[in-house]
């Protein structure tokens, strides 16, 4: 039988400091990853892309985004949406790690949100 579902255990994010999710949830519309940076840590190089836009929810910690030739401070609680040509990179502050997850996708290609896409059956777990 074909699951409609994959279910892993990412373990301990910070002693891997990067894991990406593409293959083994078998992603077919999004890269996720998630990413953690030692205090005073950059990633090592400025990106952009040619066609998807990225997604930033910062999960721990606090340090510095890099997006076009500003340098904005982030902290926990903030997300934040970077454009493909946006020129960006991330460093933890000289105090704190950052824990963060990217989320990468084809820029203009959603569809629909959840009200639009999202069908209601009628099957129920137990809770409901």
């Amino acid at each position: 039988m074909n699951e409609n579902y994959k279910l892993i255990s990412v373990g301990d994010v910070a002693s891997l400091g990067r894991v990406v999710l593409n293959e083994t949830l078998n992603l077919t519309g999004a890269e996720i990853s998630l990413n953690v940076l030692p205090k005073n840590v950059s990633v090592p190089f400025v990106h952009a892309h040619k066609n998807n836009e990225e997604i930033y929810v910062i999960l721990d910690g606090k340090g510095y985004l890099y997006i076009d030739g500003k340098e904005i401070a982030i902290a926990k609680g903030d997300a934040f949406r970077v454009d493909p040509k946006g020129e960006r990179c991330i460093k933890a502050s000289e105090d704190s790690s950052i824990n963060f997850m990217c989320i990468q996708v084809k820029a203009d290609s959603l569809d629909g949100f959840t009200l639009d896409d999202g069908i209601i059956t009628q099957t129920k777990p137990s809770w409901l």
